[in-house]
């Protein structure tokens, strides 16, 4: 199995931050994640960069970003492409794309065809803002002319750049202590489609689920985001909300699919009419 993806306009925070350290990880993360939702064990990545010119230390803090990625999610970094073109590319821009390729033995991949009514749906923590969402998020920057420099005004230490900047979290050995155990069922990675789009994606037809927001913790960026004005429905189509992998299991054994995910909250369940249904969603 093989997955690719890109990093987004988070590159160009990136580029106004100063920082580029962690959107390898970001680059990598948006690939394992989706391999591992379908069962399969990341087995080695290669990334492209592409740049009007070459600047060489940020190239170098991209790529140890990546190697990081790689790290976590027990995948081999064998190689990439690094390409200089100028006239496409303005002054310190640069994009990156990613391919991972993954492997599950054959029988054992996860697909969601054994999901049913009254199955449990377990969350597990984002750590941010993840890759998504990055177009509106600077937009909101921009026009309340906020300096990435200064403290950001929803966390009470660090600057807003780097808390913007918080790289996507890889689930990879999480999800395979789950597959491996023959508990997971269905698996949806929480990306560009937040968790209205991404979690049907997995479910048979005419199955849905009713997820209870009171069962899991936002973090404060969301809560900011929602004040400055973003509405609910755009802001659970746009934006993780706090949840950036949720695993379907069994009722029966939603305990011990908890314990092995490490820290995942039961948020709702499987029912048998189709879309996701949100309650109890108050921004703190």
């Amino acid at each position: 199995m093989a997955a690719s993806d890109g990093v987004g306009t988070k590159l160009l925070l990136a580029k106004a931050a100063g920082r580029h350290d962690s959107v390898g990880i970001d680059l990598v993360a948006m690939c394992v994640n989706d391999l591992v939702v379908q069962g399969a064990e990341p087995l080695f990545f290669l990334d492209y960069f592409a740049t009007g010119k070459l600047d060489i230390e940020a190239a170098a803090d991209v790529v140890a970003g990546v190697a990081e990625g790689c790290r976590q999610a027990g995948c081999a970094l064998i190689g990439g492409e690094t390409a200089e073109l100028p006239g496409l590319y303005g002054p310190g821009d640069y994009d990156l794309a990613g391919f991972a390729v993954g492997a599950v033995e054959r029988g054992r991949e996860i697909t969601g065809n054994t999901i049913q009514a009254g199955d449990v749906v377990l969350g597990l923590p984002a750590s941010g803002l993840h890759s998504n969402g990055f177009s509106l998020v600077r937009k909101i920057v921009d026009e309340l002319g906020l300096d990435l420099a200064k403290p950001a005004p929803f966390a009470a230490d660090g600057d807003l750049g780097t808390a913007l900047l918080t790289p996507t979290r890889i689930y990879v050995r999480e999800c395979l202590a789950l597959a491996r155990a023959d508990r997971a069922k269905g698996f949806a990675h929480i990306t560009g489609g937040g968790l209205l789009e991404n979690l049907p994606r997995v479910l048979p037809a005419s199955l849905g689920a009713e997820l209870d927001a009171s069962r899991w913790e936002i973090p404060p960026v969301f809560a900011w985001l929602a004040a400055e004005g973003v509405p609910d429905e755009e802001m659970l189509r746009t934006f993780n909300c706090g949840l950036g992998m949720l695993a379907i299991v069994a009722a029966a054994e939603a305990e011990a699919a908890a314990e092995l995910l490490g820290g995942a909250v039961a948020i709702g369940h499987i029912v048998e009419t189709e879309g996701v249904a949100l309650t109890n969603l108050i921004w703190k």
